[in-house]
């Protein structure tokens, strides 16, 4: 019995350790420890063990810090039921990104959070960057904004209940705070942060992306360095971010 229970706690720390990788990459050994309250030998094993597993890998060898493969993230496709999503996303977004010649995001909703699953990059030397298969906050994002700006109040309401995390000094934590900018999400059309809630210095526009029923199940964003990130251009920004996800959202129905 104590055998089985052992085996059930190794396997509990390893997923652990791959849902801070998948918050938090590209992360180190000492940054999951803290996170995980893990001995860094502990973290290493399962590091180790998720490599050789094919769900992680190496991504910046000169620090050791890792981050996830494609693997995860086919697989949060086809847990969310959204395995034909990102075929019928890859060439608008592509158009998308060619059009404004910045970074384009696919993030579909993984309960309470965002799972980036597609990224088509423009051809400016700056430009953001997030790894595939990493999980955003619904609340700290352009993209989180647009979902839950076409969801009831009522789930809006369940978000706000399990609190607000705060991941710069700019995140909105404040539940009415929250909801003032989904309305204002909801009488423009898109979504807008100016203020890096989630990543530093990364302003972006996006727009949600509905299922058959009508419900968002995913947002196109356009990502932008904040030095770069022009207030005249969001309109502009937006309307052809609206028209890629409606153009998504008529090919799922």
């Amino acid at each position: 019995m104590s055998g089985d229970s052992g085996g059930i706690q190794s396997a509990l720390s390893t997923l652990r350790v791959l849902e801070e990788v998948a918050r938090r990459q590209p992360v180190g050994v000492s940054e999951i420890a803290r996170a995980t309250e893990m001995p860094k030998s502990s973290v290493q094993r399962c590091l180790v063990t998720l490599q050789q597993a094919g769900w992680l890998r190496v991504v910046d060898t000169t620090r050791a810090r890792w981050g996830l493969t494609a693997k995860p993230v086919g697989i949060g496709l086809r847990a969310a039921g959204e395995g034909g999503l990102r075929e019928a996303a890859l060439p608008v977004m592509r158009e998308l990104s060619k059009e404004l010649n910045e970074t384009v995001h696919l993030a579909v909703r993984d309960g309470d959070g965002l799972l980036i699953v597609a990224r088509r990059d423009g051809t400016r030397t700056l430009r953001t960057y997030v790894e595939l298969g990493t999980v955003a906050p619904l609340h700290g994002t352009a993209s989180g904004l647009a979902i839950l700006a076409g969801l009831p109040d009522a789930e809006i309401d369940d978000v706000v209940a399990a609190g607000l995390e705060a991941f710069t000094e700019t995140t909105i934590v404040d539940g009415d705070a929250l909801r003032a900018e989904i309305d204002a999400t909801r009488a423009r059309g898109f979504a807008v942060n100016v203020a890096s809630w989630w990543r530093p210095h990364v302003a972006a526009v996006a727009a949600a992306i509905t299922g058959p029923a009508g419900r968002p199940v995913a947002a196109f964003a356009v990502s932008i360095p904040s030095v770069r990130f022009d207030p005249d251009d969001v309109e502009r920004i937006g309307g052809l971010a609206v028209q890629a996800a409606d153009q998504v959202s008529e090919l799922l129905d």
